[in-house]
């Protein structure tokens, strides 16, 4: 029964907390071996559980993994998301940068989970898969309606979607250099990036499309008739 604050007590609250432990340990693990090189029976170890009771909590591995999925997606959730509006909007992605920083550990756990998921039966490739598409169509319709508001010149939703992918590239690529060496300035080489390419887009200096002639607005095929601005 709760508490007259409405907190949890109790063994309840013990449960949860430990499933917290469970997770956090899990996330390092996986982060630190992968998912194939993670022990169930070492993460019980380092949260100080028996492996029969950490199976009390999550059924499985994948279980386990699902849960560690959601947590990191709930820390990053508001990350690159901030109030600000119009082209200034994507100056939120400077503080996402600098997070990165400050928690290594959860930005090894995307990488590693994010590189073992091109393999199709990697548990984790939908959650990935639908992480990024996300990401892109949401940073794809700011930068859409930045133009539609007048602040840089028009673009298509094809373009948008190319230079928004090629965003989270650079994002990705300097993120990992980072982790590879971290003398690298993550926080500066990003500024630099992302200043250049707001300039540019103010300018009208868009991508051009990957193919000749007028290929399908990816855009359109996914989201529906009407939906581009071709």
């Amino acid at each position: 029964m709760a508490n007259s604050g409405g907190s949890p007590r109790g063994p309840y609250r013990s449960g949860i907390k430990r499933r917290e432990q469970i997770v956090n340990a899990a996330a390092k693990a996986f982060s630190a071996h992968g998912y194939d090189g993670a022990s169930m029976r070492q993460i019980a170890a380092d949260v100080g559980v028996s492996p029969a009771a950490l199976l009390r909590h999550f059924q499985d591995k994948e279980d386990l993994l699902a849960a560690v999925l959601e947590w990191w997606a709930r820390e990053t959730a508001a990350l690159g998301t901030g109030e600000r509006t119009g082209l200034r909007g994507f100056n939120d992605l400077r503080a996402l940068m600098r997070y990165h920083v400050e928690h290594r550990g959860l930005l090894e756990l995307f990488i590693r989970l994010t590189g073992e998921s091109s393999n199709e039966k990697h548990p984790a490739r939908a959650f990935i898969q639908q992480r990024y598409g996300k990401i892109v169509d949401m940073l794809a319709e700011r930068l859409i309606s930045v133009a539609q508001a007048g602040e840089i010149p028009p673009i298509t939703h094809d373009q948008a979607e190319s230079e928004i992918r090629a965003l989270c590239a650079t994002m990705d690529g300097l993120e990992i250099q980072w982790l590879l060496d971290p003398t690298v300035d993550l926080v500066a080489l990003f500024d630099q990036h992302l200043d250049h390419t707001l300039d540019r887009w103010g300018q009208g200096r868009y991508m051009p499309r990957t193919s000749s002639g007028s290929p399908p607005d990816r855009w359109a095929t996914r989201h529906g008739p009407g939906a581009s601005s071709d």
